[in-house]
């Protein structure tokens, strides 16, 4: 396969594929170095980390790589300021950022001369983000997982924004396969990021069992969940999964004010926890339609291989 070559900031990965950040404690640091070995950019989620732990997995992920390492915030999130301040302090290569806008992220990145990629579902947003100092942007559809904005998949997001704005533009939501991904640079995508097929690898910090139901699914079995955040999210069908579609999710016992704003109809923090440690009874699965495409977990080095030689 032939890659285009992509340039954030002053940033030049080997291969235009960005790890997707996945929250909560599923993109760690054994995670994007391993990507970020390989010559991609790792990315390290830090939505609802604390900012030591945080400091801890930035400085780990240096460890085991020499390579690109950024970080993934969500904006919706209580403590993002205070997470992306810990994050440049750390030396981090370049800062991620969705559910949500932040103007000030710009500033920052400006100031600490660290690239700012947004993750937008909009030509307008992307216009903005490039008028603020974006550095690149990610264009993400509905047919991602996670914290999802807009009602269009991505392609035709990035059909709408590629020749619209002079930086690159990164195309997000159902890519997996190599096929996808070279189709994503047939259609202009100057990078890929990916999620679903890094959530199932050796590297992934996902248990075994959230693994196994990734193995397992189809496509029909990833159903739409309003997210206590406010905007819609995809996830596996699960009885946490029926209940919040219900409305039968139970209410938080504690709120720990993770979010700046919250509907308080379930915590989807625990939720998502659960979901990491396998919980399927109280846990929440996030992931995109393309599982089914996923029928075995790969190490990232393995991931890559079968790209690199599509």
């Amino acid at each position: 396969m032939e890659f285009p070559d992509l340039k954030i900031g002053d940033l030049n990965p080997g291969l235009p594929i960005i790890q997707g950040g996945m929250a909560i404690k599923i993109s760690m640091s054994e995670l994007a170095a391993a990507v970020a070995n390989e010559g991609g950019i790792g990315i390290i989620a830090g939505t609802a980390l604390s900012a030591e732990e945080l400091k801890k997995e930035i400085e780990r992920a240096r460890e085991l790589s020499d390579g690109i390492i950024g970080v993934n915030i969500m904006f919706a999130a209580s403590e993002f300021s205070s997470l992306i301040k810990q994050a440049v302090d750390s030396g981090i290569d370049l800062i991620v950022s969705g559910a949500g806008f932040s103007r000030d992220m710009f500033s920052i990145g400006k100031e600490a001369d660290i690239p700012v990629v947004p993750i937008v579902s909009s030509l307008r947003l992307a216009k903005i983000s490039e008028k603020l100092g974006a550095s690149a942007i990610v264009a993400e559809g509905e047919n991602a997982g996670g914290h999802l904005g807009g009602e269009e998949n991505s392609g035709k997001i990035l059909k709408k924004i590629k020749d619209e704005v002079s930086i690159p533009v990164i195309s997000a939501g159902n890519i997996v396969t190599p096929a996808d991904v070279k189709n994503a640079f047939k259609r202009g995508a100057d990078g890929v990021q990916m999620g679903t097929r890094f959530l199932v690898s050796k590297e992934s910090d996902a248990s075994e069992e959230f693994m196994e139901l990734c193995e397992n699914a189809r496509s029909k079995d990833v159903v739409k969940i309003m997210s206590s955040v406010g905007l819609p999210g995809r996830a596996i069908r699960t009885k946490m999964a029926e209940k919040i579609i219900e409305n039968k999710a139970p209410s938080p016992e504690e709120c720990i004010n993770c979010l700046k704003q919250c509907s308080q109809k379930f915590c989807v923090r625990e939720a998502l926890l659960a979901g990491r440690r396998g919980d399927l009874e109280e846990g929440l699965f996030f992931t995109g339609p393309g599982i089914e495409k996923v029928d075995e977990v790969l190490t990232v080095k393995e991931i890559f291989e079968k790209i690199k030689s599509y």
